[in-house]
Order: C-alpha cells, then structure tokens, then sequence
C-alpha cells in the first residue's frame, strides 16, 4: 500500500490525493503548509480553479475483534487504510 497525502487548496476545496514525495517537494518549495498531521493533509498556498477529482469509496469490512478501514479510488488504489480495534472483549475481560 503506498502512502498517499490528503491535498486541500487555500479555499479549503479537497483535491485528489498525491504521492508523498510529490507533497514533500511542495513542502520543501514553500507551495505549501502542513495543515493536520493526522490525517496527514497539506492546503495550497494557491487556489486550483477547475479541480478534476476522481471519486473514491471508503471500504469497510467488519470483524468481530478488528474492523478494517481503507478509502479506495478508481480501480482498487488505496489510498489510505487503518484498523479499528474493538473494546468489546477488554469490557468483557474486566468484569467481576
């Protein structure tokens, strides 16, 4: 899974998600700012006027101890995936 970068112009407009080493490149020439660490996501210093976005599907597949997360774009490209840890069986366990 590659690690892709959330992207949001200066008018706060989403973008498609980038490849980090694009957004470092961004960063690194001041086109750029870090706007939240997680989820990673820069804003540009600039507005984009007529984005072409591509849509995307957030996937989840319930378990009974984890529930998976991912967003999906196009044709199967994940773009960002996590895990949900349940509590159920530590609330179970702490009782008397």
């Amino acid at each position: 899974m590659s690690n892709f970068v959330f992207v949001i112009d200066t008018n706060h407009q989403p973008l498609d998600p980038i490849h980090s080493g694009q957004a470092r490149w961004l960063l690194k020439s001041g086109k750029a700012a870090v706007f939240r660490r997680y989820p990673f996501t820069i804003i540009l210093k600039y507005v984009v006027p007529k984005p072409k976005i591509q849509p995307h599907q957030l996937k989840i597949d319930p378990g009974s101890k984890v529930t998976g997360l991912c967003i999906v774009q196009g044709e199967g490209n994940v773009i960002w995936g996590a895990q949900l840890t349940h509590r159920g069986q530590e609330i179970k366990s702490d009782r008397p």
